[in-house]
């Protein structure tokens, strides 16, 4: 199991020597593995390049079942120590940055005070990003708004969000409880990057009319930093609604939402990789998030854009709120 690791590591970080100090072992003696490895195989792994090492196309198809191995050994481990009382194990999200400030964040702190023995690992990434790393065994579940469609995500929960423009405390604009983007496109604008889904939304809108010709300001692929720009100023950000709940208790700054009008709205998507089995630890803290998600639904199913059906957790047959209470 141990060598296992060692070779994921070096075809993550594509060097034996990063791989090593990470690994805290001699570099020598991963080669050694490497190439022991490789002589029961009878083929090569990895090949070197200017900048380290890099799969071969042999490397490639083991590696891969490398990490289907590993995302079972969790599993395996999650089950014994399930038997054992000791409550123990990892959850891996990948997660849009929007939703991790605020909503995730209690949640998290919630489901620590009743397992406090669990790590939780958090990645803050695109929609594509989640994907990939969902289908790598690199996380257990993602929860982005918009995800690509794909036959290899498995939704667990979806609600709709709209989408919120956020702007300075005594704006123009702030007088009013709801806003056309036609409407915010007459100031300057400081905008998501462009790989956000909330960013693809809002550009959708604005191009299906040619008389909206917007003034971006300001790009980032930092929420916080959007936000602190528009403070003081007539500049206006963008933001998914439960990415924007820290920030309407913010005296410095207003928070409205998009009028449903303009279909700024998607679904924001907890979800597991297809026909996977979760680990107890990770299935446990889905179950959370979709009964939480399911109390803050911002707008009614039919009304998110090509939002997937809710589908229930892959989990092992185990009772498992017994045996991570227990």
């Amino acid at each position: 199991m141990r060598v296992l690791r060692y070779l994921e590591e070096v075809a993550r970080v594509g060097s034996v020597r990063q791989a090593a100090e990470r690994l805290h072992v001699t570099p020598s003696a991963l080669l050694r593995r490497i190439q022991d490895v490789e002589a029961d195989l009878g083929s090569a792994l990895f090949e070197r390049n200017s900048s380290g090492v890099q799969l071969t196309a042999a490397g490639e198809i083991f590696i891969g079942w490398v990490k289907n191995q590993n995302a079972d050994l969790r599993r395996v481990y999650s089950q014994i120590e399930a038997l054992a009382g000791l409550r123990r194990g990892e959850i891996r999200i990948s997660v849009s940055q929007a939703v991790a400030r605020g909503f995730l964040k209690d949640e998290m702190n919630a489901f620590r005070q009743k397992y406090p023995l669990l790590k939780l690992t958090v990645n803050l990434c695109d929609h594509a990003t989640a994907m990939r790393h969902l289908m790598a065994y690199e996380a257990d579940l993602i929860l982005v708004f918009r995800p690509q469609q794909s036959a290899e995500l498995q939704p667990i929960m979806s609600i709709g969000q709209g989408m919120v423009a956020v702007m300075a405390h005594d704006h123009p604009l702030a007088a009013k409880p709801k806003l056309r983007v036609r409407e915010c496109v007459m100031y300057d604008l400081a905008l998501p990057d462009p790989s956000y889904s909330g960013r693809a939304l809002i550009d959708q809108v604005l191009a299906r009319s040619s008389s909206m010709q917007p003034n971006p300001v300001m790009e980032s692929n930092s929420f916080d930093l959007l936000a602190d720009m528009v403070k003081g100023t007539e500049i206006i950000t963008f933001q998914v609604d439960i990415g924007a709940s820290h920030w309407r208790a913010d005296p410095q700054l207003a928070v409205r939402p998009i009028d449903e009008a303009d279909g700024a709205h998607g679904p924001l998507v907890l979800g597991q990789l297809k026909g996977r089995t979760l680990p107890l630890p990770a299935a446990r803290f889905a179950e959370q998030l979709a009964r939480k998600l399911d109390d803050m639904r911002s707008l009614p199913m039919e009304a998110a854009i090509a939002a997937p059906q809710p589908a229930p957790v892959a989990v092992m047959e185990h009772d498992i709120a017994d045996e991570l209470e227990d």
